[in-house]
């Protein structure tokens, strides 16, 4: 299997880790976790919190696209060591999109989120041009 396949689960995973950090945030700040709503809980989250959660939401958004561009680029083969560097390149934009958000740096994480986008859209070049 391909780096950019392998890239496929991590991308899957990755906005899970963004909800533990907004509910391990949201439980510091509320005193408690209330599982029988999760969304409403998460819906009070404030500060770095609610940042996480909408980094969450916003990688789930964007992961479509990712998933794909790499599928797409795979199954027309496109050159395997540009689509691995941009799969490698978007996991970890995401990763700096969600430290960006949480710690709220807005001008930077528009500009890693322009970045990411970039290389999920040129996976389809990629597939273009194979």
């Amino acid at each position: 299997m391909t780096v950019a396949l392998w890239c496929l689960p991590a991308a899957i995973l990755l906005p899970y880790g963004f909800t533990i950090i907004a509910k391990v945030l949201t439980i510091r700040a509320t005193g408690g976790f209330n599982n029988h709503d999760p969304r409403a809980f998460l819906a009070q989250a404030q500060g770095a919190a609610k940042r996480a959660h909408n980094t969450q939401l916003n990688t789930f958004e964007a992961l479509p696209g990712f998933v794909a561009g790499v599928l797409t680029a795979t199954f027309l083969g496109a050159d395997q060591a540009a689509l691995d560097a941009l799969a490698v390149s978007w996991l970890v934009l995401r990763l700096l999109y969600g430290v960006c958000y949480i710690k709220d740096l807005p001008t930077t994480r528009s500009l890693v989120w322009m970045a990411a986008a970039g290389c999920a859209l040129a996976m389809f070049v990629l597939a273009a041009m194979a």
